[in-house]
């Protein structure tokens, strides 16, 4: 499940990676309209898969696969990069207000939506995209930075204040992969959730694109993280939706 700002291509380089190595795949394009429903929507998705699945959430995706498979027998192992691992009652807010804030937090704009949009959410929030590159994929070469920053979704503003119910990391495994030059997302926010989760942990020296700029390490540990929850080795029929 990808986060804000950015869809399900992200995972290009994972998914590769991960059809190489014989594992069933699956990317479900994020709503990003809040965390209720970005939630039930990958929760059905699961729901339909009849196999042992590993949930992936990077940035705000990482709040979302841990509500969706709260009451999911089938998810056997979670995996967040660079991601928000809420508590309950927790919103992402919470987690950026806790700690210093990282570089890229000044770097969001907000744009209103019509207001005869009945039930949609008022605002939506971006990067900005002078400075999209540095803040978000500073390792990723210019040209795909350039796409990307153009290329945003944006998430709604309600979804950063929804208040998360009671997390699957507390009764599932689960592997986080630190995003150590993170700017969107502070390290020490995220080895704080890591380590409250008593996750498996992942260093890894990139920006918050570390999906995209470091795609063998993220796949490491999925494929981890796959092998320990369905004690197999081989990642045989695995739905790893993200």
């Amino acid at each position: 499940m990808h986060g804000a700002f950015t869809d399900a291509s992200s995972w290009a380089g994972v998914i590769s990676l991960l059809h190489t190595a014989g594992s069933t795949v699956r990317a479900p394009a994020n709503p990003l309209r809040g965390l209720t429903h970005d939630a039930a929507y990958i929760k059905k998705v699961v729901h339909d898969i009849d196999v042992p699945v590993v949930l992936v959430g990077h940035g705000y995706g990482g709040a979302v696969i841990t509500q969706a498979a709260t009451d999911a027998d089938n998810v056997v192992a979670l995996c967040y990069v660079a991601a928000f691992g809420l508590d309950t009652g927790e919103c992402v807010l919470d987690i950026t207000h806790r700690f210093a804030p990282a570089p890229g937090a000044d770097a969001i704009v907000t744009a209103d939506l019509p207001a005869q949009l009945p039930g949609g959410p008022d605002r939506e929030l971006y990067i900005s995209k002078e400075r999209f590159p540095q803040v978000y994929a500073a390792d990723l070469p210019p040209h795909v930075m350039n796409v990307m920053s153009v290329a945003q979704r944006p998430i709604a503003q309600r979804a950063l204040t929804s208040r998360s119910g009671p997390p699957a990391w507390a009764s599932k495994p689960s592997w986080y992969a630190i995003a150590t030059a993170d700017r969107m997302l502070n390290p020490t926010a995220q080895r704080f959730m890591a380590q409250r989760m008593a996750a498996t942990e992942y260093l890894l020296n990139g920006s918050h694109a570390v999906v995209l700029s470091q795609p063998a390490a993220v796949v490491a540990m999925i494929r981890e993280a796959a092998e320990q929850g369905t004690g197999r080795g081989d990642g045989e029929e695995l739905g790893q939706p993200f």
